[in-house]
């Protein structure tokens, strides 16, 4: 009887892997980044550059008030923000979540593209940054 006992519960210890999380998390795999690279050339790129450098002098208002687009590679601020803020940037527009009356040129984006879409974009951008940017951006998201 005790070696029945003993022998349960050692029997289900193999199966108690599949309930823990994965020990790193895993990243989005190559089609969403593909994907996010081609709705970043299509919707993005315009404005915040083919390479991600951001306009001149970003953190500059124009003559409108208004500020440049800001870059989305390492050298800008994007890596600082959790993904929940940067996917809202991208379905509302800046303006929106500011609020205040403030002003920006940066639309929203959840009428144009669907949400897969839009964290592909977000994938794309973070698979360009540099492991130091990528795992505070990570630890800002909570991930």
């Amino acid at each position: 009887m005790k070696r029945l006992l003993f022998a349960a519960p050692l029997a289900a210890i193999p199966a108690l892997w599949l309930l823990l999380p994965d020990a790193a998390p895993t990243g989005p795999d190559a089609d969403a980044i593909a994907l996010g690279r081609q709705v970043y050339a299509a919707n993005c790129a315009s404005c915040h550059g083919a390479g991600l450098e951001g306009q001149p002098d970003w953190r500059e208002p124009l003559p409108n008030g208004r500020y440049p687009a800001p870059p989305h590679d390492a050298s800008g601020h994007t890596w600082h923000h959790p993904d929940a803020q940067l996917l809202a940037i991208i379905r509302q527009g800046t303006a929106a979540l500011v609020g205040n009356g403030y002003e920006s040129d940066m639309p929203g984006f959840a009428d144009l593209l669907t949400d897969a879409e839009i964290r592909a974009v977000l994938d794309y951008i973070k698979s360009t940054w540099p492991e130091r940017a990528a795992d505070y951006q990570r630890q800002v998201s909570g991930s």
